[in-house]
């Protein structure tokens, strides 16, 4: 049973975000992006209450600008999703959750090292260049639903 329900066009698009945000940093670093939009979407808590489908958690605005940078700057998410990432974004969809992103709802890339706290969220652990946070303690139990 997958972890939400999720359409073609859902994998597709994630295919492109998990592509987009992390290519660079291979198959593992695309993974732990994928992870980190599904559990934007199970969380239902904090800043990603009533999101519903992958669509709505990669399109959402906060503060005036997209959650994710790739769909703000374009850059290689506007191009088709490959088969190779449709497969990655398919496991994450499916059962896929490791640590540091195994919990996380926010990820980004400092270019310098990971400060321990991210708009007050606790650092869960680094992979490559991007730093992974998970919320604070009793702030979401959404984040830790399967």
């Amino acid at each position: 049973m997958a972890r939400v329900k999720y359409t073609d066009s859902d994998v597709a698009l994630m295919a492109r975000m998990m592509r987009a945000e992390a290519e660079g940093e291979g198959q593992q670093g695309m993974l732990m992006v994928g992870n980190v939009i599904v559990n934007r979407l199970k969380a239902d808590c904090l800043d990603f209450q009533d999101l519903k489908t992958v669509s709505d958690v990669i399109y959402q605005v906060q503060g005036g600008n997209y959650s994710f940078e790739a769909v703000q700057k374009g850059n290689v998410f506007y191009n088709r999703a490959r088969t190779a990432e449709k497969r990655l974004a398919k496991q994450t969809l499916d059962y896929w959750r490791e640590h540091p992103s195994k919990y996380s709802l926010w990820y980004f890339n400092p270019y310098a090292p990971c400060p321990p706290t991210w708009y007050d969220q606790p650092f869960a652990g680094q992979y490559k260049e991007h730093c992974y946070y998970e919320p604070q303690a009793n702030t979401c139990e959404g984040a830790y639903r399967w």
